[in-house]
């Protein structure tokens, strides 16, 4: 097939592109680099069947192809909230136009949703069915009522203008290719480490949160975009729950070092708690998560210690 990875050349796209192609396809990726990294696809330039187009994806875009996997949108707390309006406009304008092209070529779309859009839950753990509990006008608001909205955009566009579309909620996700400054806890911990700085918690680090190694969330986005059975949505991630005080005494540990841990207060609308359930993904694409997050931490640790010493 021909496909369009939206966000291809960030830390999710770069791996589904390298999975994409390995698999035969011809893969055309689309990033307009504000948190995406040429250096992420450069093994891949040269290769015939993979295409880099330099985008935004606010604005349209026309190409002729079967499947479209929309995941432009920066997903880090430094970075959404960087430029709040533009990330908002990022989710929303970026699903209209990927919704659009997939109704005019007819082809199946793929929206990279979040568990941000179940907020700070009250259910525990979360599921597809539950709606969340979003403050709508927080400083996370522009990303978690984004990805919310854009969620809304696929099915009206399903419903209304039968686009086959296929939604999925990706929960913590971490491993090689990630930006060392992208404020997500686990390269916090990692990079602080390797420098010898003192490993930041927000909070008492009771808060908890399930981390799934990148290999095993793509292979759900290629077994879920394939499957014919739902449309979403379908929540992925590891249901193994960690306290942030876990994560940095294991992370110490991997590392090594004389670094110590410190705390500080916890942001606004931050969750104390994540955990997907994943019983629909079990149930319908036989997946589960298959590297522990000890082995996952060693690959990550392996790929910071190249970037940050």
């Amino acid at each position: 097939m021909r496909i369009l990875v939206t966000g291809g050349a960030g830390f999710l796209g770069s791996h589904l592109c390298d999975r994409l192609v390995a698999d035969g396809h011809e893969v055309v990726c689309l990033d307009n680099l504000f948190t995406g990294r040429k250096e992420n696809i450069g093994h891949l330039l040269q290769h015939p069947r993979f295409e880099f187009v330099r985008h935004d994806v606010v604005d349209p875009f026309k190409f002729e192809v079967d499947q479209i996997y929309n995941l432009a949108c920066p997903a880090s707390p430094p970075h959404y909230q960087y430029n709040p309006i533009k990330t908002t406009k990022t989710s929303v304008m970026g699903a209209i136009n990927c919704l659009g092209l997939a109704k005019r070529v007819k082809a199946r779309a793929f929206q990279a949703s979040t568990s941000e859009v179940y907020g700070d839950p009250e259910m525990h753990p979360q599921r597809e069915e539950y709606w969340g509990h979003v403050n709508p006008i927080g400083r996370r608001s522009c990303y978690d009522e984004g990805k919310r909205c854009a969620e809304t955009l696929f099915f009206d566009y399903h419903r209304e203008n039968k686009v086959d579309i296929r939604v999925i909620r990706i929960f913590n996700t971490y491993g090689p290719r990630m930006l060392a400054n992208d404020g997500r806890v686990v390269s916090n911990f990692i990079v602080q480490a390797l420098r010898g700085e003192d490993l930041t918690i927000y909070g008492d680090g009771t808060q908890t949160r399930s981390f799934c190694f990148v290999d095993d969330l793509i292979e759900g986005f290629v077994r879920f975009m394939n499957q014919t059975e739902i449309v979403g949505p379908m929540n992925c991630g590891n249901p193994g729950e960690f306290t942030m005080l876990q994560l940095a005494e294991l992370t110490l540990k991997l590392v090594g070092g004389r670094s110590k841990i410190v705390f500080k207060p916890l942001p606004s609308d931050d969750p104390k708690q994540r955990q997907p359930d994943i019983s629909l993904a079990r149930r319908v694409i036989q997946w589960e998560p298959q590297v522990p997050l000890e082995e996952g931490l060693r690959r990550t640790i392996a790929y910071f210690a190249k970037q940050v010493r």
